[in-house]
C-alpha cells in the first residue's frame, strides 16, 4: 500500500505536519505532534480505523485518497514463504523429535 497523507493534505493547501494539527483538532482527533509527524513522514505500519476515519473527515477525503494499492512484484512474492519452510521453500525446518536414547526421569513426588 502507498500512504498518501501528504498528497491529500497538499490538496487542502496544508504543507507541514504542524499545520495539520489544528485541522485534526477540529474533528476531535488529538494526536501528538510526533505522531502527526510520523504519519506525515512515512508509511505507518498500522493505523487504527477510527483514526483513519477522523483523518478522512478532517481532510474531507476518502480512504482511497490516503491509501493506494501497489502491485506486489514477482520477487517480493517469491520471498514470501510459509512458516516452517526453509529458504528454498522445501519441507519443514522444525526440529525432529529424538527417537530412542535415554528417557527423562519422572518429577519428584
Amino acid at each position: 500500500m502507498k500512504w498518501k497523507l501528504r498528497w491529500a493534505a497538499a490538496q487542502r493547501d496544508i504543507w507541514r505536519p504542524s499545520d495539520l494539527l489544528p485541522v485534526f483538532q477540529q474533528v476531535g482527533f488529538t494526536p501528538s505532534l510526533s505522531k502527526v509527524a510520523a504519519l506525515w513522514s512515512g508509511k505507518p505500519v498500522t493505523v487504527r480505523l477510527d483514526d483513519l476515519d477522523k483523518i478522512c473527515t478532517a481532510l474531507d477525503c476518502t480512504v482511497a485518497d490516503l491509501l493506494e494499492a501497489e502491485p506486489v512484484s514477482a520477487e517480493a512474492e517469491h520471498e514470501r514463504r510459509a512458516v516452517g519452510q526453509d529458504a528454498e521453500g522445501r519441507g519443514s525446518v522444525r526440529p525432529t523429535p529424538r527417537r530412542g536414547g535415554a528417557r527423562r526421569s519422572l518429577p519428584p513426588v
